[in-house]
């Protein structure tokens, strides 16, 4: 796989290139957000692992602009461990966070999910999707339903995406939960039933007809019903 580095700090962007490498990937390295801007967007990579300080643009602005155009998986990192931040990165579109000082095996295990999940292993080479009046734009991760553009977080997309992937099949909150958050499931947890009710707030609530339904002791599923 290709992965894309933007990484200011010189020890570690060569530390993170040379693992990477013998792992068995080719990477490019940038040392500033403009560089990384350029590279993301006109390069063929299956990852982008990208620093929040940087100098030029910060990373919150590299994956801004990136969003407008590609889905590449997006693995963030930063020294600052606040929720704010993590926050911030994840609704903008990063797929995961990596709060420094990290153990390169941990990095390498979410390098390893991301590109196991990413658009290269589970997205159909056709950009766009269509489940009735929903249609969805893979590359620019954009959603409208009945010609309406939809506001949706990264998460929601992520959610939606599977369930359109897999229109037709039930899905159970085990799957969504590891397809969209990458966790093992907990039962305790409410994580997936609060993602799909925020989902279907924006997508299915307003429109004709009613797209998304739960299977009762089953799970959740997309699909058209008479």
């Amino acid at each position: 796989m290709r992965i894309l580095v933007i990484e200011d700090e010189a020890k570690l962007a060569d530390y993170v290139k040379r693992g990477l490498t013998e792992a068995g990937h080719t990477v490019d390295v940038a040392r500033d957000g403009i560089e990384g801007r350029y590279l993301a967007l006109e390069g063929d990579y299956q990852l982008v692992v990208l620093d929040i300080m940087l100098p030029g643009i910060d990373g919150f602005g590299v994956l801004s602009a990136l969003r407008q155009r590609h889905s590449t998986p997006v693995l963030m990192l930063t020294a600052r461990d606040r929720v704010e931040d993590r926050v911030q990165g994840l609704e903008a579109g990063a797929d995961d966070y990596l709060v420094k000082p990290f153990a390169f095996s941990e990095l390498l295990a979410r390098v390893g999910a991301l590109l196991r999940r990413g658009p290269a292993a589970n997205e159909s080479a056709t950009a766009r999707m269509t489940v009735s009046n929903l249609e969805m734009d893979l590359i620019s991760r954009k959603a409208w339903r009945a010609g309406q553009r939809l506001d949706l977080t990264a998460k929601e997309f992520s959610l939606l995406a599977l369930l359109a992937r897999r229109k037709g099949q039930i899905l159970s909150r085990t799957t969504i939960a590891e397809q969209v958050w990458d966790m093992n499931f907990d039962s305790d947890t409410n994580v997936v039933e609060v993602a799909v009710r925020r989902l279907r707030s924006k997508m299915d609530d307003p429109f004709k007809p009613k797209l998304l339904h739960n299977v009762r002791g089953m799970g959740y599923v997309l699909e058209e019903r008479a």
